[in-house]
Formats: structure tokens, C-alpha cells, sequence
């Protein structure tokens, strides 16, 4: 929601009447699911960021990222691996602090294919390369903690999937573009538009792109015309001026954020956010600091173990508990990306928590005892005879003129 501005500025530029004869049929042209021209403007969009190489790839879309993620793990599976289905599930790792949704979908759809085994470093040294089959998630930047990550683990019984989803310059910098085997993007975090359910993927290898298509047709048979007609649409107006003002626009908004939030946690003692480092960024050509989708929050004190009780309970701010995250639960997860409303009042209630710890009430008080001590100067001197005397005489010359 922080791009509605964006969008409400470009409001005609993005705009889609969609007449009720309009893309009727199940398939485009030639019996394809995929609009060819919105591929092609995703390959311009990638070339004119500088964040993915497109060149040589197959591209297919989803509804959303979510979608694609099990799509690429269904066709990394064990399952087809060989001629016949493997006696040993594939075993599905991300790093600490990781995206949820992993292990949620996993879990979910029970599949004899794969399994959820967790965090990818505490699998490294237990890895059993002759009879278990790996599949590496690996989220750059990373949700929640907004780190540029890389694969762990290597070698020939391990698949990994990059989900680059806020790999775009309003949330970090873009230091070269991304070259992996197989890569996931989505238009939510791209241009905001959650609700249009729409992500693609970028495959190197035609066999594993030949099994995540096979899934999306048996699963919703491709995405709906109308929403790849909205992207389109939506796609253009980025291009327009080279997407420069799109993110700028984004960079500018997330950036001033953070600079308020750390304003604000660099008077607390309690709680702490994430550092992150400052990197030349390809696409803006120059140096500049993170600006990522979420706020990492810790809790500091040993008693504040259960970090999104104590937000919650005492300043009314929901985050997302630490642990759904596979981390400690004295970390809550912040999002920054609402709208500018929603933002203000995370901004005033995060003030107010932080302004309730002891060192901060006692600086507030000794500010209010020199308030009043200077008050009290200021009224003692402003009934100084000779400068009564001065106001009175300039008052006159004032009413003359």
C-alpha cells in the first residue's frame, strides 16, 4: 500500500476497461496460456533493472509466488528423479529467520515427494548426499530480515530455488543481476498489486520447466487473461521513463521510513532492529542504504522473552510472532509497507513505548525542569523596566506609521 500515491498519480496510464466479449477462450493464440507480450515486457523490465538474466530462460506465471514455490518444489522433488519415484522424500531447508509460508505449504499438502527438515545450517554437517535428495529455499532479500542471502549447501543432490520477490530497488540496493537456476518474482512486491495474485519464474532447465507447467495446468489451468492483461497494463506504465520514476518514488518513500523508525530505536535501550549494510546499487548508480519491507525487532531485556506480547500488550501493535520465522520468539516481525496512515501510527505508538523506559522519562523530565527554569528567566526578564520601556516606545512608532 506505501505505491497507492504512485498509482493514484498514474491513475490513467493504468487504467484497464475490460469489455464482457474480451478473452473469453481458456488459451491465447496457438493454444498458450502465457501472453506473449507480457513476457516480453518482463524480460524488458529485468534488463531495464539490471536484477535477473533472462536471457535463454523460460518463463512461467503463477497465481503468486506461492503458487510457484510448490510448482518448483513439486518439480524438484524426488519424485523425478529417475524412472521411478525415490523411497526417500526430498528434504526442503531454508535459513533462520525464514518465510513461513515454506514450511506452512510443506506441511500442508503432505506430499510423499518432500518434507519440511527445517533450518538449512543445522542440516549442513548432517547431510546424507547418498540416499536423501535436498531442495534449498533461499530468499534474497530475505523475509523478514531484509539480508541479501546465498545458497548453502552444494553438490549434486541439492536443488535450490532463489525466491527473489523484493529484489527490486525500492527495498534494497541491486548489485548485479541475479543468475540462478531458478528464480521467483511476483508483481505484490514489485508494484503492489497483491490482490491481482500474479508471480512468474525464471527457469534455466527446460525439463524442470516442462514439469512446474504440467502443475499449474492440472492445478488452475495458467492465470486468468484478465489479470495478465492488468499486469500488462501495469507493467507499461513502470516502463515508462526506463521504470526510473516507479522506484524512485518507492526508494524514496521506504527510505524515509527507516530513517524515522531508527530515529526512533536509537533512544531505546529495549529494543533493537536489524543492521544492514550500505551497497553501490547497479540500477541508481551510486551507494545507498537498505530500505527493506520489514522491520526485524528484538527485544533486548532477558524478562521480554515473548517480544510480540509485550508490543502487543503495551503499545497495541500487531507484528508477526518470531517463531513462525523458525527464530526465538524475542523477535517480532514489523511491516512497513502499509499505507502512510498505517505507518504514522506505528511511528506514534513505537514512540511512546520507547519514550516509557526509565533512562527516557528521566531525560524528559530534566528537559521539562529546564523548560521551566527558562520560562521563568524569560518572564523575570521581560519585566525589566528599561525594556518595558523599549516595547512601548516601538508600539507607539509602530501606530504612527
Amino acid at each position: 500500500m506505501f505505491l497507492e500515491p504512485f498509482w493514484l498519480k498514474h491513475a490513467a496510464s493504468s487504467s484497464l476497461v475490460l469489455p464482457g466479449w474480451h478473452r473469453m477462450s481458456y488459451e491465447f493464440e496457438g493454444g498458450s496460456l502465457i501472453s506473449e507480450e507480457l513476457k516480453n515486457h518482463i524480460r524488458r523490465l529485468h534488463s531495464v533493472v539490471g536484477n535477473a538474466n533472462t536471457d535463454g530462460r523460460f518463463i512461467i506465471f503463477g497465481a503468486g509466488a506461492t503458487q510457484l514455490l510448490n510448482a518448483a518444489v513439486h518439480a524438484l522433488s524426488s519424485d523425478h528423479d529417475g524412472d521411478a519415484p525415490s523411497s526417500s522424500p526430498s528434504r526442503v531447508v531454508a535459513s533462520i529467520p525464514y518465510y513461513p509460508v515454506y514450511r506452512e505449504q510443506t506441511e500442508f499438502f503432505k506430499s510423499e515427494a518432500y518434507r519440511f527438515h527445517g533450518d538449512t545450517m543445522s542440516m549442513k554437517n548432517e547431510m546424507d548426499y547418498l540416499s536423501s535428495n535436498y531442495i534449498e529455499l533461499v530468499t534474497s532479500p530475505n523475509n523478514p530480515d531484509g539480508q541479501l542471502k546465498k545458497a548453502v549447501l552444494g553438490g549434486a543432490s541439492v536443488k535450490t530455488i532463489h525466491d527473489l520477490a523484493y529484489y527490486w530497488p525500492h527495498f534494497t540496493a541491486i548489485p548485479a543481476p541475479a543468475d540462478e537456476d531458478l528464480m521467483i518474482f511476483t508483481v505484490s512486491k514489485l508494484t503492489g498489486h497483491a490482490g491481482s495474485r500474479f508471480g512468474w519464474a525464471i527457469v534455466k532447465d527446460e525439463a524442470i520447466y516442462q514439469r512446474m507447467s504440467t502443475y499449474m495446468s492440472l492445478s488452475t489451468y495458467g492465470v486468468p487473461r484478465e489479470t495478465q492483461l492488468r499486469v500488462l497494463k501495469l507493467l507499461k506504465a513502470v516502463l515508462e521513463g526506463e521504470g526510473k520514476e516507479m522506484f524512485e518514488f518507492g526508494y524514496k518513500t521506504m527510505a524515509n521510513r527507516w530513517r524515522k523508525l531508527r530515529k526512533i530505536f536509537s533512544a531505546s535501550r529495549r529494543f533493537s532492529l536489524q543492521d544492514l549494510d550500505h551497497q553501490y546499487c547497479s540500477f541508481s548508480k551510486k551507494i545507498r542504504g537498505p530500505s527493506p519491507a520489514f522491520a526485524w525487532m528484538k527485544c533486548e531485556r532477558e524478562e521480554d522473552k515473548e517480544c510480540f506480547q509485550v508490543v502487543k500488550s503495551t503499545a497495541n501493535v500487531s507484528g508477526r510472532h518470531g517463531s513462525l520465522f523458525g527464530s526465538e520468539s524475542r523477535y517480532v516481525r514489523l511491516s512497513l509497507v502499509k499505507s502512510q496512515d498505517d505507518f504514522n501510527l506505528l511511528l506514534e505508538r513505537m514512540e511512546a513505548l520507547v519514550q516509557q523506559e526509565p533512562h527516557n522519562k528521566k531525560i524528559q523530565q530534566g528537559n521539562e525542569r529546564n523548560a521551566s527554569m527558562t520560562f521563568g528567566f524569560g518572564h523575570h526578564f521581560l519585566q525589566h523596566p528599561d525594556l518595558v520601556s523599549y516595547i512601548n516606545s516601538y508600539k507607539s512608532m509602530d501606530e504612527d506609521m
